[in-house]
């Protein structure tokens, strides 16, 4: 059964993995040294055009250290879902190397499900089960005894609020309780390192807020690394501690949320609203549209200080301003970053 969490060795069993519960000397968990992985051409059928050849990933390094909330930022098609699949062992890289607790998983990728846990973007196979049999199943496949299982069950399931749902099938759950259920299925079993494949969609700000508490009582008691692949900018720049922004398969910066936004600081995000159109016959709002990511009634725009300044003065102090619905300063964001850096698109990206 797959449940988009790794499984772990059966009940009882011992393994070399079990060697790797500390970290390298150097604090580092995790390391990737010039991955590249290629999907060959896909011959269309029926009429349907052919997917070319496709490298998604061309050759990362990065380093996951101990303890550590580590993101991979980037639009949807950046490779992440890819590079995420390799770490976990469910993809075998077309070349490079993968270390995770001193194991090498591109020679033994079976030794992943030993040593993390996972939580991808999709657990279909959980929802035939109850939110409490879904997690205690899953502790049970990580080699638990079934009173151990039940325990770590009950605990988890408490910690989050599931317990007036946990007899309920996760396929009756909403949207954000039924990803709920299957994070509580990830922490089932502990684990040294956490790797979310965007663990919060869906879900409102109370659960958002569990589960961003449960992950940080864990880094404080086990010291529990964890892994998050999103492309929610508000939550990445909340919660990570570095972060590798990845742009058409390739690491285009990797350090901390603050140290990323530092680059641009000499821009403002200016974003204005407009009730209907943009009333380009007035002179100040013509001025600023070549400056404009103009999406319908919205506009980004990413201007020094002053001329951020002068912008507003001039479309709140005119006649562009019966026009305007609302208006927005904010300093750089990493998704400013993504795009100062050279990023292709924000598509995908997100502010909420």
């Amino acid at each position: 059964m797959s449940t988009g969490t790794a499984p772990a060795r059966p009940q009882g069993s011992r393994s070399t993995a079990a060697a790797a519960a500390a970290p390298a000397a150097d604090g580092v968990v995790c390391t990737v040294r010039d991955l590249v992985k290629t999907y060959p051409a896909v011959r269309g059928r029926r009429g349907a055009p052919a997917l070319p050849e496709t490298r998604a990933n061309d050759g990362i390094f990065l380093d996951v250290r101990r303890g550590e909330v580590f993101g991979l930022l980037g639009p949807n098609g950046a490779g992440k879902s890819t590079l995420v699949r390799q770490l976990t062992g469910l993809l075998r890289p077309d070349s490079g190397s993968v270390t995770l607790l001193g194991h090498d998983l591109v020679r033994h990728p079976e030794r992943a499900a030993r040593l993390l846990a996972y939580l991808g973007q999709e657990s279909t196979a959980l929802d035939e089960l109850t939110v409490a049999l879904a997690a205690e199943t899953t502790g049970r496949l990580r080699g638990l005894t079934a009173r151990d299982a039940r325990d770590a069950r009950d605990a988890v399931l408490e910690e989050l609020g599931l317990t007036p749902i946990a007899g309920r099938p996760l396929k009756k759950l909403s949207g954000g309780q039924r990803r709920l259920a299957c994070f509580a299925a990830t922490l089932v079993g502990e684990r040294q390192v956490l790797v979310l494949d965007e663990p919060t969609t869906g879900m409102d700000p109370v659960a958002r807020r569990a589960v961003w508490s449960a992950v940080d009582r864990r880094r404080a008691r086990h010291g529990t690394t964890v892994l998050l692949v999103t492309h929610n900018v508000i939550e990445a720049e909340t919660v990570l501690d570095r972060v590798a922004v990845i742009d058409q398969g390739k690491v285009i910066a990797c350090d901390t949320p603050a140290a990323l936004k530092a680059r641009v600081s000499d821009e403002v995000r200016l974003e204005l609203v407009w009730r209907t159109a943009p009333p380009l016959d007035v002179p100040e709002v013509a001025a600023l549209a070549a400056a404009a990511a103009e999406s319908g009634r919205r506009w980004v725009l990413r201007l020094p200080p002053d001329e951020a300044r002068a912008a507003v003065a001039a479309v709140t102090g005119g006649s562009a301003f019966a026009a305007l619905d609302d208006f927005t300063l904010a300093t750089p964001s990493l998704e400013d970053v993504y795009l100062a850096l050279g990023g292709r698109t924000t598509k995908g990206l997100v502010k909420s």
